[in-house]
């Protein structure tokens, strides 16, 4: 199979593969509440960079949900603080960070980030961003940031195998919404086809994530799907999580992603805005847009980002405070 076309990105390439051939030991992290992009990402940059030789070890802020569990089977994502992370990770010459460049989205590996002598290195494919004090690899032009690590082996010369293309396909096919996103293009189906050629099975990625359900969640989505209010003639629907409701239904904090999706599937909604009351204090806010509004612009507002149609921010106050704040710059935004 013919490796992608290079052109067409904004990515320094040779840059990117002069610093990995110059580096022997790599630390890869990425974001809190990990999606299939980040956590695929991850899996697929590793398997990638260890077909060349490298020593890596992937550490993160979190322990990885149990929904995505099945891409990791060998359970090699580990959580930062464990028993021998903290002096290995003095060692690197590397630090790569994945799908985010945002302080807020990595907790506790922030610090880590902040003093390590090591090289540092992102590649992302979101619109906005913290200085991380990092050579940035981003394309936002790219629907994921699965198809950036793909591209990644292609300029390293990395066979496509695979445990690579299942973990890429998981990003790619999750962050477009399973192909139904406006960022979905003919190169996306493209890339898909390259990834099922090498091995990855669509239908089984697709049953581990959305045919494996817990009793808990749906109790979750039932609570929350009632409290969906509509304004602006229906074109703005929102609801919210409050940290009672996972403890009421034995829902884990994970068990909230993708919800917001699920809002807009009501007819005529064009933004859709969702509120999760974190256990650590503060509100994580998710926007999602099929119209003109920039979600990116307004989740700014709040000290967040990502994408046009796609985006986020943490906030810090309670979670009725947060609501009244975000959508009054909601609707001032769809007016």
């Amino acid at each position: 199979m013919p490796s992608l076309p290079a052109a067409s990105s904004p990515i320094d390439w040779p840059r990117f593969a002069e610093l990995i051939r110059a580096g022997r030991r790599f630390l890869l992290t990425t974001h809190l509440r990990p999606d299939c992009d980040a956590v695929g990402s991850q899996l697929a940059m590793a398997t990638i960079l260890e077909s060349l030789g490298k020593e890596v070890r992937m550490i993160n802020a979190f322990e990885l949900p149990p929904n995505l569990r099945f891409l990791d089977p060998a359970g090699r994502l580990e959580s930062l603080g464990g028993d021998r992370a903290g002096e290995w990770i003095k060692s690197i010459d590397v630090l790569m960070i994945l799908d985010t460049t945002a302080w807020a989205q990595l907790g506790d590996m922030g610090e880590v980030i902040r003093t390590t002598p090591a090289k540092k290195m992102v590649v992302d494919h979101h619109v906005s961003g913290d200085d991380l004090g990092a050579e940035l690899f981003k394309d936002s032009t790219a629907e994921a940031t699965g198809r950036l690590v793909i591209e990644a082996a292609d300029h390293l010369g990395v066979e496509m195998i695979e445990e690579i293309a299942t973990a890429a396909f998981a990003a790619l096919a999750t962050d477009t919404g399973w192909f139904r996103f406006a960022s979905t293009t003919g190169k996306t189906y493209r890339l898909a086809a390259r990834l099922t050629d090498a091995g990855a099975k669509p239908d089984q990625i697709y049953k581990a994530l959305y045919e494996n359900e817990t009793l808990a969640r749906l109790q979750l989505v039932g609570l929350v799907m009632r409290r969906v209010e509509t304004e602006l003639e229906g074109r703005l629907i929102h609801t919210w999580i409050e940290r009672a409701d996972f403890e009421s239904t034995g829902a884990l904090a994970s068990d909230s992603e993708d919800m917001i999706n699920m809002t807009l599937a009501v007819g005529g909604t064009q933004v859709a805005v969702i509120f999760v009351e974190l256990a650590g204090g503060g509100v994580k806010v998710s926007f999602r847009s099929r119209c003109s509004l920039d979600c990116a612009e307004v989740a700014r507002q709040f000290g967040g980002g990502g994408h046009r149609q796609a985006a986020g921010a943490l906030i810090h106050e309670p979670l009725a405070a947060a609501r009244v704040k975000v959508l009054d710059g909601v609707r001032a935004a769809m007016r």
